[in-house]
C-alpha cells in the first residue's frame, strides 16, 4: 500500500469517526431537549394539578360534612325536637300492614302508646286477634283487624277498602314485606318467591296508598310511612329482587312526598338496617341484639319520633351511622361487603340445613 493510499484510508476513518461523534451528540442533544420540554410542561401544569387536587380534597370534605349534617338532622334533631303528643293530629286511627310480628307489631304498639287506635292487617286470623287484644289491654286504645293475604294481588283490596270506609285513617304504615329465605343467587330463587316479593313489597304498598290517600286529601291531613330498607340505597348481591323492591318503594315514596306534601300529608320513606326479626334471621349475627342490630321495640321507639320531622330516615341512630359510612364508600366496596356478608350467611344457612 502506497503512502497516498494510507493517507486516504486514514482520512476515511477520521471522517467516519467524526460522523458517528456528531450523530451521538445529536441524539444526546435531542434527549436533553425532550427532557427539558417535559420538565417545562410539568412545571407549567403543576399549578393546575395542585388546583385539581385541592378541589378534590374540598369536595371530599364537603361530602363528609354533608354526611355529618345529615346524620345530625335525621338522628339527633328528631330526638331533641320531636313531639309525639302531636301524632293524633293526623287522625284517630293508624293502619299497620304486616302487624303481627317484628317491626310492624312493635310500630303498632308504639303508636298505641301515644293514644292512636290501631287497625292491624295480616294473613293469620289467630295472630291478628292475639296482637289486637294485647294492644287494647296494654294501651287502652281501640283496635280492629283485617285478614288479607297481600300476595293475592288486586282481588284483596276491594274488601280492605270497604273495611276502611268511613274510618278516620290518620296514619298508614306500609310495613308488610317478604324476603329471601336465605341469601341466594338469582337463578336459585324460585319464581314464586320473586313474584311474592314483588306483590307484597311493592304492589301492595302502592294499592294501600290508593285505599287511604283520597280520604287523607279530603281531610287535608294524614301520614304515610313506607318501610323500605337500607338495601334500597345501592345494589345488593344475593338479595337482588328484595333490594330492588325496596329501592322501588323508596323512590315511590319520595316522589309521592313531592306530589302531596303541600296538601297536608306527611309521607316518609323509612330505610332501616338489620333488626332482630323472623324475616331476616339466616345468620347468627342477625339473631341477637347488638348496637347495630336493635330489637324491634327499640327500633320502633326511635322511628316513631321521626314522624312529622324527617321525610327520609333510617329511623335509628345506629342505622344512620351505618348508612353514612356506606354512602362514603365507593360502590365497588359496598358491593364487595354485601357480597361477603351474604355469601357467608348463605354458607352458614346451607351448612345448618345439611346437618339437619
Amino acid at each position: 500500500m502506497t503512502l497516498c493510499e494510507l493517507e486516504r484510508e486514514e482520512a476515511l476513518v477520521m471522517s467516519a469517526f467524526t460522523f458517528n461523534s456528531l450523530k451521538l451528540g445529536n441524539v444526546e442533544g435531542v434527549t436533553l431537549s425532550l427532557t427539558k420540554e417535559v420538565s417545562q410542561f410539568y412545571s407549567r401544569h403543576l399549578d393546575i394539578l395542585a388546583v385539581v387536587g385541592a378541589g378534590y380534597t374540598v369536595w371530599k370534605g364537603f361530602h363528609l360534612l354533608r354526611g355529618f349534617y345529615s346524620f345530625i338532622k335525621h338522628q339527633v334533631f328528631p330526638r331533641l325536637f320531636s313531639n309525639t303528643n302531636t301524632i293524633l293530629q293526623y287522625g284517630e286511627w293508624a293502619v299497620v300492614t304486616g302487624a303481627t310480628d317484628g317491626i310492624g307489631k312493635a310500630y303498632a304498639e308504639e303508636l298505641a302508646s301515644h293514644g292512636v287506635s290501631i287497625i292491624l292487617l295480616g294473613r293469620s286470623t289467630e295472630k291478628l286477634k292475639n296482637v289486637s287484644e294485647s294492644i287494647s289491654a296494654t294501651y287502652g286504645v281501640k283496635t280492629r283487624f283485617i285478614v288479607a293475604d297481600l300476595n293475592k294481588g288486586s282481588e284483596v283490596f276491594p274488601s280492605i277498602k270497604e273495611a276502611l270506609r268511613d274510618v278516620d285513617v290518620g296514619i298508614l304504615v306500609n310495613n308488610a314485606g317478604v324476603c329471601y329465605e336465605y341469601p341466594a343467587f338469582f337463578t336459585e330463587v324460585p319464581e314464586e318467591k320473586s313474584l311474592e316479593i314483588i306483590n307484597v313489597n311493592t304492589a301492595a304498598a302502592v294499592m294501600m296508598v290508593y285505599v287511604v290517600l283520597p280520604g287523607m286529601l279530603q281531610r287535608k291531613r294524614g301520614a304515610i310511612i313506607n318501610i323500605a330498607s337500607i338495601t334500597s340505597c345501592a345494589p345488593v348481591p344475593l338479595l337482588n329482587v328484595y333490594a330492588a323492591s325496596k329501592a322501588f318503594l323508596d323512590s315511590f315514596t319520595r316522589a309521592l312526598q313531592y306530589e302531596y306534601g303541600s296538601h297536608g300529608i306527611f309521607i316518609q320513606s323509612l330505610i332501616p338496617g338489620f333488626v332482630v326479626t323472623k324475616m331476616i334471621n339466616f345468620a347468627e349475627i342477625l339473631r341477637n341484639k347488638s348496637i347495630f342490630v336493635p330489637l324491634p321495640k327499640d327500633y320502633a321507639h326511635n322511628a316513631v319520633r321521626t314522624i312529622g320531622t324527617t321525610l327520609r330516615t333510617t329511623g335509628h341512630w345506629s342505622h344512620g351511622l351505618q348508612l353514612s359510612i356506606l354512602n362514603w364508600m365507593p360502590e365497588r366496596i359496598w358491593m364487595f361487603l354485601w357480597a361477603y356478608l351474604n355469601n357467608n350467611s348463605r354458607a352458614e344457612y346451607l351448612s345448618k340445613e345439611k346437618q339437619s
